[in-house]
C-alpha cells in the first residue's frame, strides 16, 4: 500500500510527542489527524471521519487508550482500521492484545522515525494476510 493514501488518527495527551510524530508522518507523505484526548478522538470517529490507522496512547487522563479501544470495538467505529497502541508500559500489551490491537509500540525503546516505519509495517502486514 502506498503511504500517500494512508490517513492516521493519532491520539496522545503529550503535545510534544503528538507534534513530533505528526511531523515524522508528514515527511513520509502520511496524513495525520492529531488529537490530545480520547473524547475528541471519539467525536471524530462518531461523526464519520475515516482512518486507515489509529494510534492510541494507553496512558491518558479521563479515558485511557484501552478504554477508548474498547468503545471503538463495541461501537464498531472503524472495523477495518489498523489499531496500534503506543505506550511506555510494556505490561499493558496483554490487555491491548485481548482487545484486538494489530500492533504495540513502546515509546521508550522506539525513536520517532522508527515509529513511522513500524506503523507502516504493521498496517501492511495486516492488509496482506
Amino acid at each position: 500500500m502506498e503511504n500517500k493514501s494512508l490517513k492516521i488518527l493519532l491520539v496522545d495527551d503529550d503535545r510534544f510527542l503528538l507534534d513530533m510524530y505528526s511531523l515524522k508522518f508528514k515527511k513520509s507523505n502520511i496524513e495525520t489527524d492529531p488529537v490530545g484526548d480520547s473524547t475528541t478522538a471519539l467525536e471524530k470517529l462518531r461523526t464519520g471521519n475515516k482512518y486507515d490507522i489509529l494510534i492510541l496512547d494507553i496512558i491518558m487522563p479521563t479515558m485511557d487508550g484501552l478504554e477508548l479501544l474498547d468503545v471503538i470495538r463495541k461501537e464498531k467505529l472503524v472495523p477495518e482500521a489498523t489499531i496500534i497502541m503506543l505506550t511506555n508500559q510494556a505490561d499493558d500489551s496483554d490487555k491491548a492484545r485481548a482487545l484486538g490491537v494489530d500492533g504495540y509500540i513502546i515509546k521508550a525503546t522506539t525513536i520517532p522515525s522508527e515509529v513511522v516505519e513500524r506503523v507502516v509495517a504493521i498496517h501492511n502486514d495486516k492488509n496482506t494476510k
